[in-house]
């Protein structure tokens, strides 16, 4: 009986591998029982996932279909393509993430187990998607946007607390909203199929940005209970609150999600750094 993999090792097959099926292996043992994590070893960095010539990464995207476009089969197959390897990006992510702190409590370890686990579900449920559109993720562009953050964030002096407010409390607060109004879109459109795949994404976000904010606190007793200054003196720049939104704002999803009311208000009325500086007048 051979020896059963361990969270380390599952980490580094899913970012040393690149074929999609190894990125999306379930993290259990043959026999569906949980990885065993008693021995994390030293810190693993990688600075990118192996990836097949298929499935690389690239600068830049096109625009994504505006809610209204879904009526087109093209648009929805795109936006479908991007959300998937949203997806897929934030699987690596959080492989990167295990790898790179082996000493962080054993209980946000698991939290950011499950949480990859349920990052693949939906990729899953994205290129299934996808495939009923007649296309496969190899004919879109797979912007690299997340791992384009990753030097920022190897690079914080907060370490983990960084991961938390770029992954948990940025990219995945962003997608709240995102989800919603592409809900929606999918809906007028007929295609209630990827509207329900958005609303499951939807709901498990709640409970990933819910994690994030609970850990990112636990792991800055110097703020107390003040989730905002946890955030601004953990994320790293570029990414910022302005940010950690679209354009039509889900306050209730963020207060399932257990973020305080000043947290959401900072996050409401966050602008951007253009939008400061277009305001300013000249003296």
């Amino acid at each position: 009986m051979g020896k059963e993999p361990s969270i380390r090792e599952f980490c580094i097959n899913l970012l040393d591998q690149g074929d999609l099926a190894s990125k999306l292996a379930p993290p259990r043992t043959a026999h569906g029982a949980p990885l065993a994590d008693n021995d994390p070893g030293q810190a693993i960095f990688r600075s990118h996932p192996a990836r097949e010539p298929k499935l690389s990464l690239s600068s830049g995207a096109e625009p994504l279909p505006r809610p209204g476009q879904l009526r087109q089969a093209e648009a929805r197959a795109r936006c479908l393509a991007r959300f998937a390897h949203h997806e897929l990006m934030a699987v690596e992510l959080f492989a990167w993430a295990l790898l790179r702190w082996p000493d962080l409590p054993a209980e946000l370890r698991r939290l950011w187990l499950a949480t990859l686990a349920e990052e693949q579900i939906h990729c899953r449920l994205y290129l299934d998607r996808l495939a009923a559109h007649g296309s496969d993720l190899s004919e879109h562009c797979r912007s690299d946007y997340f791992w384009k953050q990753l030097p920022a964030i190897e690079g914080s002096p907060h370490g983990p607390k960084a991961f938390l407010a770029a992954m948990g409390l940025t990219l995945e607060q962003a997608n709240l909203d995102f989800t919603l109004v592409y809900r929606d879109g999918f809906r007028e459109a007929g295609d209630l199929q990827s509207a329900q795949v958005c609303q499951r994404v939807h709901d498990d976000e709640v409970l990933h940005v819910r994690r994030a904010a609970e850990w990112l606190i636990r792991l800055s007793p110097e703020h107390g209970e003040d989730g905002v200054a946890a955030y601004e003196e953990s994320v790293p720049f570029p990414l910022a609150a302005n940010r950690a939104k679209g354009r039509r704002f889900d306050q209730k999803a963020r207060r399932s999600a257990g973020l305080s009311e000043a947290f959401i208000e900072h996050v409401r009325t966050a602008r951007s750094s253009q939008q400061v500086a277009g305001s300013t007048k000249p003296s």
